[in-house]
């Protein structure tokens, strides 16, 4: 049997990770900027991390909801202590898609409605109607496209209320920073606007925190700095530092019942080993003031690149955009100069390294980058 042929593969085979490093079969040592798309968020192989899950396996790794789950509680006490959302719920499930399905879901339930409000570049996931609120038609199949969807440009508030006024709109959704789309910021007073609007026309407001979220903005959220309150928030990717875990965050308003949602494997042990134990770290290691820190810090040395269209994002969420393809460029960073960037399109490169970075780290990859690009 061979694998389904959907991912552009680099050749190189990563066998171990330290920190904002990882090593390949060859023995090679490459600066993780990506994080395997922003999920590390306490460093590859942190000694905490390793050992939580190891001795969580030793014991017991998985059985179903239908029993008691101290852990679940304990991280769901964490979270909220940590995140400021000591007064809402947690709803485990194992991916960000997942977790954005169930948002959504919800969001349905409570209101007896059906429209969904998101905006244009967003991306929430390939489920299906996460990915019917995606702006790319491409991975929107024909099952998925029955979904009832309106996508409407950015920081538009006149826009939005005129959509809201159809009275039929279950939930807006939003991503605290857009990720896919370019680590695109909403403007703190859209946020604003979109949450007194919600409130004015029963709509949810859903942030999508998936990428955005867990420390990376330099806030725990990055709505926060908007100081808003959404009814849900949707967590994954940092959460479990490469373990699969998702979550969704859900304002007391919103009541349960009984087999409302539901799920296998989410809130199992070992996902609870793995997120106890970023959050542990998290507020030991204070890896969000430093995510504000180093990133500031890396903003500052990038902006002074001249070759540099337009910075973009918050913390260690950054988008650095050219006026030219940057394909050859990300593959020089990687082959020549040993770091892992990502990318958005075709002139954005994206860094979303662990929230461990330091400056001197940072230096490596500005030094790279100008010696790249004379």
């Amino acid at each position: 049997m061979k694998l389904f042929d959907v991912y552009p593969l680099f050749d190189i085979v990563p066998v171990s990770g330290n920190g904002c490093y990882i090593t390949d079969q060859d023995g090679i040592e490459y600066l993780d900027l990506y994080g395997g798309h922003a999920v590390i968020s306490v460093g590859h192989s942190h000694p905490v991390y390793v050992q939580k899950i190891t001795e969580q396996l030793q014991q017991i790794g998985f059985y179903s909801n239908s029993v008691q789950n101290p852990m679940q509680e304990e991280l769901a006490y964490k979270l909220g202590e940590l995140s400021g959302y000591p007064d809402y719920s947690l709803f485990f499930c194992n991916s960000g898609a997942e977790a954005n399905e169930n948002a959504l879901k919800l969001a349905s339930f409570h209101t007896g409605k059906g429209r969904i409000i998101a905006f244009e570049k967003a991306f929430h996931g390939r489920t299906s109607a996460a990915v019917a609120i995606t702006d790319n038609p491409k991975i929107i199949s024909p099952l998925n496209d029955t979904v009832l969807r309106t996508l409407l440009p950015l920081n538009r508030a006149d826009l939005l209320e005129s959509a809201l006024q159809k009275g039929d709109v279950a939930a807006v959704i939003v991503e605290g920073i857009q990720g896919v789309g370019g680590c695109v910021v909403p403007e703190a007073e859209f946020l604003q606007e979109t949450s007194v609007l919600c409130k004015k026309y029963g709509a949810l407001l859903i942030l999508d925190e998936i990428q955005s979220g867990y420390g990376r903005s330099g806030k725990f959220f990055a709505h926060q700095y908007a100081s808003i309150r959404p009814d849900i928030i949707s967590v994954a990717k940092g959460m479990g530092n490469g373990f699969p875990i998702g979550g969704i965050l859900i304002s007391p308003d919103l009541k349960p019942w009984s087999g409302m949602l539901g799920t296998t494997f989410g809130g199992n042990y070992l996902a609870c080993a793995a997120g106890i134990a970023v959050l542990d770290i998290m507020k030991g290691e204070h890896l969000v003031e430093n995510a504000f820190e180093v990133g500031n810090y890396l903003f500052g040395k990038l902006a002074a690149i001249p070759q540099i269209k337009e910075l973009r994002g918050k913390g260690l969420m950054i988008g650095i955009e050219f006026d030219f393809p940057i394909a050859t460029l990300r593959k020089q960073l990687l082959f020549e100069e040993k770091i892992f960037t990502g990318v958005t399109g075709s002139h954005v490169i994206r860094i979303l390294p662990p929230l461990t970075l330091t400056s001197a780290q940072c230096d490596l990859f500005v030094d790279a980058l100008i010696k790249l690009l004379k």
